[in-house]
C-alpha cells in the first residue's frame, strides 16, 4: 500500500512564496499593509471590548498614521504642491512645452 505524505517541506513552502509574489509584483506592499491594518483594527476594537488601554493606544497611534499616509497618497496622485509622479531631477524640462521654434534648431 502507497502511504500518503501530507507534510510539507520548507522548500516548497518558500518556492510557494516566490510565486505569490512574483504573482503579485510591486502589489506585495500595499496587500501586506492592509493586512497589517486589518489585525491592528481587530485588536483596537478587542481593546476597546475589554478595556484594555495598551490596545486603544496602540490603535489611535496606527489610526494617526495610516491616516497621513492616505493623505499623503492623495496629496501625490493630485501632484499637489511638489509632489509628482515624473522626477523634476531625471526630466528637468518636462513641465515645459516644445515650441515649435526649439524643435527647429
Amino acid at each position: 500500500a502507497l502511504k500518503s505524505s501530507s507534510h510539507v517541506s520548507l522548500p516548497q513552502v518558500s518556492v510557494l512564496e516566490r510565486q505569490v509574489i512574483d504573482f503579485l509584483g510591486y502589489q506585495w506592499a500595499p496587500i501586506l499593509t492592509n493586512f497589517l491594518h486589518i489585525i491592528v483594527v481587530i485588536l483596537g476594537l478587542f481593546g476597546t471590548i475589554q478595556f484594555r488601554p495598551k490596545y486603544v493606544t496602540g490603535y489611535a497611534a496606527w489610526l494617526v498614521i495610516w491616516m497621513t499616509w492616505n493623505v499623503f497618497i492623495i496629496c501625490f496622485y493630485l501632484e499637489v504642491g511638489d509632489l509628482s509622479r515624473v522626477s523634476k531631477h531625471c526630466f528637468p524640462h518636462s513641465h515645459q512645452r516644445i515650441s515649435a521654434a526649439h524643435v527647429q534648431k
